[in-house]
């Protein structure tokens, strides 16, 4: 007999789950009070470092000395080396002195951790003089999400808000493109390539997509060839026979492939580069097709006058990051999927597009609007997500607009499986309710890369009473 208080939905399994919620977030909240009070004493750490200096009109070297030594004292009781205390009182300097309405609002809870981390993050790269003005607009918008996704708008914010243009700085940050070797251990080392945003995610999609279609055609290219295959990614170090390949092999390598998709995203990787092509394309006669003939897919939001070159502001990146102008500019222009998107005056949310073709036209159109997984923190990007009836088409819901949102996998399978409930509120909001009965409600998010009008409209004017109509 199973036990009342493991049956998900039971008495007894509510009360202990809404249990060990009270509990997660009293710590949570006395946490957020340690860790303030922890910074505020490396903020007066260095604060003391400098006074003790400014006492003697010491040089730099001289002050340095002073920061090291208190850094020493404090890396004693912390347990952790003087170079990583002195790196922290300078970050806590950073956040509590440069910062204070942020930490404000973190300590009253309106705010976690992770926004002020992302606050300080981006806003750092603007002048100091405009801190206080870019974190009051900041800690509006954390308000309404979840760190990670408000990161990218954050990004594009202080971006707009940089006295430099954006095409200016990144054209300089571009000059240090590069690619590092960095050695592991038990004889395994990371390439680290520092690329420009777009050609990055570029290059993340195209591995992603070659290696879920060999991991997707395992079966089918195993039966295609009547039991005999080649497992591609594994050829450098598996494949044995003459150069045509021994069958009996193959099928073995295919039959026994059991690789993670992080691991064949490395074996294509390696293979792509050392061969400089694909060096076995056995996917080709499968759904997949060749391997080859896979494109790398991002997607792009461009306002209407970077494209004309009247304006020279980041463009987002599928809710990301911001990319440069000239790239969007490149891509809008070679690419073969272009729609104009619409957006509310006043929310900035998409609600509308030149093409409404079902299913083509929907689906962009709600990748638009969703631009991510609408799962409640989750930002699996809407390219890698499926396309959910909010109200099951088995039992009665339409394929419109007002009943569609894109759901992760996982996420898909806990509306389906668990007690996690959503329903859709209008306007692409959703609202979702947890097995306590908890409710999130899930705004659709608001593009980074939004349009305002350049005049107030005008007053309307008054109406006049009607004339009584004639008899």
């Amino acid at each position: 007999m199973t036990d009342a208080a493991e049956t998900p939905g039971g008495e007894d399994y509510l009360a202990a789950l809404a249990g060990i919620v009270a509990d997660v977030g009293a710590v949570a909240v006395e946490l957020a009070r340690v860790q303030i009070r922890e910074l505020r004493a490396l903020a007066a750490a260095g604060r003391l470092a400098e006074a003790q200096t400014a006492q003697r009109n010491a040089r730099v070297q001289v002050h340095d000395m002073a920061l090291r030594s208190i850094a020493a004292e404090v890396g004693g009781v912390m347990r952790v080396t003087d170079r990583t205390v002195q790196r922290r009182i300078g970050e806590a300097r950073t956040l509590i002195e440069g910062f204070p309405a942020t930490v404000e609002a973190w300590e009253r809870g309106r705010i976690v951790r992770g926004h002020a981390m992302a606050i300080v993050e981006t806003g750092t790269s603007l002048p100091a003089e405009m801190w206080a003005e870019f974190e009051q607009v900041a800690i509006a918008r954390c308000e309404r999400n979840t760190p990670n996704r408000v990161r990218g708008e954050l990004e594009i914010l202080a971006h707009r808000m940089h006295p430099r243009s954006f095409s200016e700085r990144h054209e300089e940050a571009a000059a240090g493109r590069c690619v590092r070797l960095v050695p592991g251990r038990d004889g395994m080392s990371d390439v680290v390539a520092t690329l420009p945003t777009v050609i990055a995610e570029g290059i993340c999609d195209r591995l992603t997509q070659q290696a879920r279609a060999i991991i997707d055609t395992r079966d089918e290219r195993t039966a295609a060839r009547g039991g005999a295959g080649v497992a591609f990614g594994d050829v450098a170090t598996k494949r044995t026979g003459d150069e045509e390949g021994n069958d009996d092999d193959a099928a073995a390598i295919v039959a026994t492939d059991q690789r993670s998709i992080d691991q064949v995203r490395a074996d294509v990787f390696a293979d792509l580069l050392l061969a400089g092509t694909p060096a076995l394309d056995d996917t080709r006669d499968t759904t997949a097709g060749p391997l080859g003939a896979i494109r790398a897919r991002v997607q792009v939001l461009v306002p209407a006058a970077t494209l004309t070159g009247e304006d020279n502001g980041p463009c987002d990146l599928a809710g990301r990051s911001p990319i440069d102008p000239a790239t969007a500019r490149t891509l809008a222009g070679s690419t073969h999927i272009w729609e104009r998107l619409f957006h509310d005056p006043t929310t900035g949310v998409t609600v509308a597009t030149d093409s409404y073709r079902v299913p083509s036209g929907m689906r962009r159109f709600l990748q638009a609007r969703d631009q991510h997984c609408r799962f409640p923190g989750c930002r699996v990007a809407a390219i890698r997500c499926e396309v959910d009836h909010t109200h099951d088409h088995a039992l009665g819901g339409r394929t419109e607009l007002s009943n569609l949102a894109h759901l992760c996998q996982r996420h898909h399978s806990m509306k389906q499986f668990t007690a996690w409930r959503v329903r859709q509120l209008g306007g692409g909001v959703l609202e979702w309710t947890s097995p306590l009965g908890r409710t999130y409600r899930e705004d659709a998010p608001t593009p980074a890369v939004a349009f305002t009008p350049a005049t107030p409209p005008p007053p309307p004017s008054p109406i006049a009473p009607a004339e009584p109509a004639p008899f």
